[in-house]
């Protein structure tokens, strides 16, 4: 890997969505332990999944990763600090405001 080249790698992996009360979310896991990195960018082939509600879905699939290059990566360490500090200036709260 270069410092302003990217390179694309093809890996198996197993999505699963949980689309239940207690939990929404959509996971990657990547079957031959290939590891994303600050910067990568992550493509899954195939359809759309669609978990009906109260259901857990899990497919394998093929995911291409893109790999950013080395100057992308200082990048994205360099300024994921400040926009991660974005999302705590939002708070919830049940006070209803008047």
């Amino acid at each position: 890997m270069g410092l302003i080249t990217r390179t694309k790698e093809t890996a198996p992996c197993e999505v699963t969505i949980s689309h239940r009360f207690e939990e929404l979310s959509a996971h990657v896991k990547f079957l031959n332990g290939a590891v994303v990195n600050p910067g990568d960018s992550v493509l899954v082939h195939g359809s759309e999944i669609m978990a009906p509600y109260g259901e857990v879905i899990s497919e394998k699939r093929d995911a291409t990763i893109i790999r950013a290059s080395k100057l992308e990566q200082l990048w994205t360490r360099a300024t994921g600090d400040f926009e991660f500090m974005e999302l705590c200036e939002f708070s919830f709260s049940e006070e209803v405001l008047s």
